[in-house]
C-alpha cells in the first residue's frame, strides 16, 4: 500500500495529495521508529527511549521542542507556526508510546506514537501555506496515570483548538466511547507472627485482600452491566509459614455514568475499611489517575470519516464494548476526537499477546501511515478553514 495511489478527500486536495506524498516519503522513517518503540517496550512515566526518538524525529522536520514537557520527563511538546503567522486557529495531534507491564506494546501505542509523528512530518510539508500553528504532543502515561491530565495542568494544551489522535484496535469505529476509570492502590498492614507456633499474634494482611477480593465479587452483582471493577495482587506475603504482615493490590474502577461513578468510588473505599475491621488490620486507600468519559466532537469526527474513507477504509457497527483513556480529560476542555482503526480482524483481544504481535504486521504499517494522513489532512482542513474550528467550538459548548 501507497498512500500517493489513493486520491484524498476534498476539500484541499491537493495540500493533502502533498501531506501525503511526504508522509511517503518518510515512510521507512515512520515504520522503523515505530517498530522500534514496539521492540522497546517502556510502561507508565518511564518512556525516556520513546520519548527522546519521538522528540528527535519531530525536531529534524522543523519542530521547536519542549522535552520535557511540563513536570512529566517523558512528555514532549513541540510546534511549527504557518507561514503566513501565528494568527489563526492551533491544532494538535497526539501521540502515546507507553507499553503495558509484563506484556509491552499490547495496546499499540508504538502504531499511535509513529502515526502522530507521521503526521507532524506531513503537516511541515504544507506549513508554509497555512495560518496558525501545528501542535505535536508525545503524552505519555496513559496505561496508567493519566499523563494527559498532567499536561492538561502544566498548560501545554493551552489556546489548542482541537486535538486528534488515533488507536489500533480490531475494529474501526470513529466515535471513541470511554468509560470513567481510576487507579486504586490499596495496602493492608497487619502484623507478622509464626503460621503454626503462634498463628494467634498474627493479624493476616493477606485475609484482607482475600476478603476484599471476595466483597467486590459479590458487589458485581448489583453493579451495572457496564460497570467494572478489577485488579491484581502485588504482594500477599513472603513465605508460608509467617502470617503476612502486608498486602498491597491495585484496582481499576470504571463506568460510563460520571455521576454513578463517583457512588463506586465510595463504595469501594468502605468495601476496603470493612476488609481491614475482619481482620483487625490497616488499610490505606490510594485514588489516582483518573479519566473521564469521552465528548467526541463530531464536527472533527465527520471530516475524519471523509478522510479515512478516501483511502479504502470504512466504519464497522457500533460495539458495546469499551475501554478507558485519558484522552477523555482532553475531550472535557477542548473539541477532540479518538478513533479506532482495525490493524487485525474482529475479535482479537486489546491487552492480548495477539494484539501485541498485531501491532506489527505490515496491515498495522499501512493504517500507521493511513492514520498520519487522515490526522493531517484534517488538522489542515482546521487550520485553513477558521469557520469548521468554529463550529466543532460551538458543538462543544452546547454539549451538556
Amino acid at each position: 500500500m501507497h498512500l500517493t495511489d489513493f486520491m484524498p478527500a476534498g476539500p484541499h486536495t491537493g495540500a493533502k495529495a502533498r501531506i501525503a506524498a511526504a508522509i511517503e516519503a518518510a515512510r521507512d522513517e515512520i515504520l522503523e521508529l515505530s517498530h522500534r518503540i514496539h521492540e522497546n517496550p517502556e510502561p507508565a512515566f518511564e518512556e525516556h527511549r520513546a520519548a527522546g526518538w519521538v522528540a528527535e524525529a519531530v525536531a529534524r522536520h522543523g519542530y521547536r521542542v519542549e522535552h520535557p514537557a511540563g513536570r512529566l520527563e517523558t512528555a514532549v511538546r513541540a510546534t511549527l507556526a504557518g507561514g503566513r503567522g501565528r494568527h489563526g486557529s492551533r491544532v494538535a495531534v497526539l501521540a502515546e508510546y507507553d507499553a503495558l507491564p509484563g506484556i509491552g506494546h499490547a495496546c499499540g501505542h508504538n502504531t499511535m506514537a509513529a502515526s502522530g509523528v507521521g503526521a507532524a512530518f506531513g503537516l511541515a510539508a504544507v506549513a508554509p501555506e497555512i495560518r496558525g500553528e501545528i501542535v505535536f504532543l508525545g503524552t505519555p502515561a496513559e496505561e496508567r496515570g493519566s499523563g494527559k491530565q498532567h499536561m492538561l495542568d502544566d498548560g501545554l494544551f493551552d489556546g489548542v483548538d482541537a486535538a486528534i489522535l488515533f488507536h489500533p484496535s480490531d475494529l474501526t469505529l470513529i466515535e471513541a466511547k470511554l468509560l470513567a476509570s481510576e487507579d486504586v492502590d490499596v495496602t493492608f498492614l497487619g502484623r507478622a507472627a509464626h503460621a503454626a507456633a503462634q498463628p494467634w499474634e498474627g493479624r493476616n494482611a493477606l485475609d484482607a485482600l482475600v476478603l476484599l477480593f471476595t466483597s467486590i465479587g459479590l458487589w458485581r452483582q448489583q453493579l451495572p452491566p457496564d460497570a467494572r471493577v478489577h485488579g491484581i495482587i502485588l504482594e500477599g506475603g513472603t513465605a508460608a509459614n509467617i502470617i503476612p504482615d502486608r498486602g498491597v493490590a491495585r484496582f481499576m474502577v470504571r463506568s460510563p455514568d460520571q455521576a454513578f461513578f463517583g457512588s463506586m468510588r465510595d463504595r469501594f473505599r468502605e468495601l476496603c475499611e470493612a476488609a481491614a475491621r475482619a481482620t483487625a488490620c490497616e488499610v490505606e486507600v490510594v485514588f489516582s489517575g483518573h479519566s473521564d468519559t469521552m465528548r467526541h466532537n463530531r464536527v472533527i469526527g465527520d471530516r475524519y470519516r471523509a478522510n479515512l474513507e478516501a483511502y479504502g477504509i470504512r466504519e464497522d457497527p457500533p460495539t458495546p464494548n469499551m475501554g478507558s483513556s485519558d484522552m477523555g480529560n482532553v475531550s472535557l476542555r477542548l473539541p477532540t476526537i479518538h478513533p479506532d482503526i482495525a490493524i487485525c480482524d474482529p475479535g482479537v483481544p486489546g491487552h492480548s499477546i495477539e494484539f501485541r504481535e498485531a501491532a506489527r504486521t505490515p496491515r498495522a504499517d499501512d493504517v500507521t501511515l493511513i492514520a498520519a494522513a487522515v490526522a493531517a489532512g484534517v488538522a489542515y482542513e482546521l487550520l485553513a478553514d477558521r469557520a469548521l474550528v468554529e463550529a466543532a467550538w460551538r458543538e462543544f459548548r452546547e454539549q451538556p
